[in-house]
């Protein structure tokens, strides 16, 4: 019997996209005993496989934490796959506030030591004895008591991009970091302050609320469904928004913006931005801030010698990242000398910009015509491949790509490969690749600009 996955990220993406059915990115969790996470975890790929659900899952003896793409039309289904088990009965759906088809790609579902990593080791702490929730008036209500404190716990790299107003935001890449630095910075205010919490979906301060209670604080209350609830009844009942900026997720794409405000930087120029970008380097990754001007300039790098690596040949690449290990820099973007404007554990309660509106009119106006279509998905950037079938391509023109995730990016072709052989022109038929900074959808159109 089928227990993991068999296509690639690319042959998955096709096929999604072959199917043409929405999707809906969305998440969940639940703290409970389970004596057999393994045959659970078993379980769970049988029932989604089988429903083309695809996600990022752990689970553990102590619950359940997902990350996830369902068909929008398997929706009930799924949720009967949860009704199962007693503890998910009934549970809240996190769905996304943006949707992308292609956010996830594998169904990946591990069996760990925890489903949140915290350090503890205490047999006396209770994760279901947690604390009070709150729904997004309440939580803006107590936000506003001069008695209440607030804590971000979520790492850096996220609240660096957006975070509520006054919150305490930790210097940390980890949530087991952030519990003891938290509790000793307010170990004298156990008694009398309110210590009002959040995170992306709940499922850390479910944790952190239960171990702030186990410490000894007696007035603990937590963000219920964390920032994801939170955008969604904001929106839905007209309440102000607290909260500025983006909401870092872990999909690839990275954020989603609640807010047009930015309060982050571009590391490489100090321009105001809240884009992240992983380093194309495969021998780095490293996750940071990164402009569109400095995406072009540096073509998706971190520092002038991840630029210089990427134009070797690929056998030249592989040999200088062979026995490196990459994966614990992802996530440290705070702490890399090779970016100047890091503002690591230091988050503005004022925005340094507001995103641009785009003008309709003004794209409207821009004189273009269809060329074709992405014809193939690559899980890294820096080549697309478009089936033409209107017009043609030559080089030197100027191009539009446009799509729901990509949105609107120009360039100008200096290079062709039609039918797999290099060429002046592109026509009708020919499959294309040509290379470009940014990583193409199968969703996405080509445009050649006009005039």
């Amino acid at each position: 019997m089928q227990l993991y996955n068999t296509l690639s990220a690319e042959e998955r993406a096709q096929l999604i996209d072959e199917a043409g059915k929405q999707r809906l990115t969305l998440s969940f969790y639940a703290y409970a005993k389970i004596s057999d996470p393994k045959k659970f975890r078993d379980e769970l790929f049988i029932a989604w496989n089988a429903l083309d659900a695809l996600g990022r899952i752990y689970v553990a003896h102590e619950g359940i934490n997902a990350q996830m793409s369902i068909p929008a039309d398997q929706i009930e289904a799924f949720r009967n796959t949860l009704e199962v088990y007693d503890f998910m009965k009934g549970i809240r759906l996190n769905v996304a506030i943006d949707q992308d088809d292609h956010s996830f790609l594998k169904l990946t579902i591990k069996v760990r030591y925890k489903i949140v990593a915290d350090g503890l080791n205490d047999e006396t702490f209770d994760v279901t004895n947690k604390g009070i929730h709150l729904k997004a008036q309440e939580f803006n209500n107590l936000m506003g008591d001069p008695n209440t404190i607030v804590v971000d716990f979520r790492n850096h790299y996220e609240s660096e991009v957006g975070h509520f107003e006054g919150a305490i935001t930790p210097d940390v890449e980890t949530f087991r970091e952030s519990l003891p630095i938290i509790n000793e910075q307010l170990q004298d205010f156990k008694e009398d302050k309110n210590l009002l919490m959040y995170c992306t979906g709940g499922i850390r301060c479910e944790k952190a609320s239960a171990y702030f209670k186990h410490q000894g604080f007696k007035n603990v209350y937590q963000l219920e469904g964390g920032i994801i609830e939170y955008t969604r009844q904001i929106k839905e009942e007209a309440i102000e928004s607290k909260f500025i900026g983006k909401n870092f997720v872990f999909d690839h794409r990275l954020g989603e913006r609640i807010t047009d405000d930015i309060v982050s930087q571009c590391h490489q120029c100090g321009k105001p931005c809240d884009n992240h970008t992983n380093c194309a380097n495969e021998g780095c990754h490293l996750l940071f801030i990164q402009c569109d001007d400095c995406k072009v300039a540096m073509e998706n790098c971190c520092s002038t010698e991840c630029l210089d690596i990427i134009h070797l040949p690929l056998s030249e690449q592989v040999k200088l990242r062979k026995g490196k290990e990459v994966g614990n820099k992802v996530f440290r973007k705070g702490k890399s000398e090779t970016l100047k404007f890091k503002k690591s554990g230091d988050s503005p309660n004022k925005p340094l910009a507001k995103v641009e509106t785009k003008n309709i009119r003004q794209k409207i106006a821009v004189k273009k015509v269809l060329v074709g279509k992405a014809e193939h998905y690559y899980t890294k950037s820096k080549i697309a491949q478009f089936l033409i079938e209107n017009n043609e391509i030559s080089i030197g023109d100027k191009v539009l790509i446009s799509g729901p995730t990509t949105g609107e990016q120009e360039l100008r072709i200096s290079k062709i490969f039609a039918n797999g052989g290099a060429c002046e022109t592109g026509k009708i038929g020919d499959q294309i690749t040509f290379e470009i900074p940014f990583r193409i959808r199968l969703s996405d159109k080509l445009y050649k600009v006009l005039g």
